[in-house]
């Protein structure tokens, strides 16, 4: 005799009676049950782990609000190989910086316009935009009641007060020879104008993109950028101020520099996000 019922809804049964779904299980691991939303729950509550109350991206994958932790850091890898590699070569007086010469020599042409690009990246071109850029970023913030409205300000004056002591001492280091025009003399390498014209146009990009409204008022400012920076590499490189990979390697550190405020910039808002509706929360 058998001490367990036969299962009910089989090919060969002949019951009339139908299969009855035992409530949490069936429904539990039904794709499309009504009112989950989600073929993991048979209600419509929310799954309970923080994995599953994630928004998808745009690929629908789970994932999380940028900026994405760790990515900027892998990214981050290849400005630091590719300055070291420059250095190294630089130093060593190898077969990359011999053909950074050979190419500074056809590219150099002294001239008024090249020497005008150039001076963009003087101190004090870059720096008073970059002030300007941090006195109104404050008295904004601060006028719409931000709790650390003079964070973001401070943290992009440190980082472009800190330029000249990354890149005097590398200067010192290196020792390299300038081009032909410029004469006799070293510490070339890496290039200072470049350094201040990436870090104060850039940091002045980071702080001001939270505020523009619209993306193609975002995608206009960073192109302004970048295209300024490509027009002082070519004022520096065309008047003879500099060869290539001095403009290259200044670049590449700035890089570093640039992420490192952009992420310290997204945690710092993040946080202050996260605060604002706990504080503000009472009866409607």
């Amino acid at each position: 005799m058998r001490d367990t019922p036969r299962p009910q809804g089989t090919v060969g049964d002949t019951g009339s009676g139908l299969p009855q779904l035992q409530p949490g299980r069936a429904l539990a691991h039904t794709p499309g049950a009504s009112g989950s939303g989600s073929p993991h729950r048979s209600d419509s509550r929310p799954p309970q782990t923080p994995r599953g109350a994630r928004q998808s991206d745009q690929d629908g994958r789970p994932g999380t609000t940028p900026p994405v932790p760790g990515r900027p850091t892998f990214l981050l890898g290849l400005p630091v190989l590719l300055f070291v590699l420059i250095t190294w070569q630089v130093a060593a007086h190898g077969t990359l910086a011999r053909a950074d010469e050979r190419l500074s020599g056809r590219l150099v042409r002294p001239g008024r316009t090249a020497e005008l690009l150039a001076d963009l990246g003087e101190i004090a071109v870059a720096v008073p935009v970059l002030a300007v850029v941090l006195v109104g970023v404050a008295v904004q913030a601060r006028r719409a009641g931000e709790a650390r409205w003079w964070l973001a300000p401070t943290a992009a004056a440190v980082l472009m007060a800190a330029v000249p002591a990354l890149i005097v001492p590398l200067k010192e280091l290196v020792a390299r020879p300038g081009p032909p025009v410029m004469g006799p003399g070293t510490g070339f390498f890496p290039s200072g104008h470049t350094a201040t014209a990436a870090i104060a146009y850039g940091a002045a990009t980071l702080l001001l993109l939270p505020r523009l409204r619209t993306p193609d008022a975002r995608r206009a400012l960073v192109a302004a950028c970048l295209v300024l920076n490509a027009l002082v590499a070519c004022g520096l490189v065309r008047r003879g101020y500099h060869w290539p990979l001095d403009v290259v390697a200044s670049w590449c550190l700035c890089t570093v520099l640039l992420t490192g405020l952009w992420m310290f910039l997204s945690r710092s808002s993040g946080r202050s996000s996260s605060r604002t509706p706990s504080s503000r929360t009472g009866p409607s």
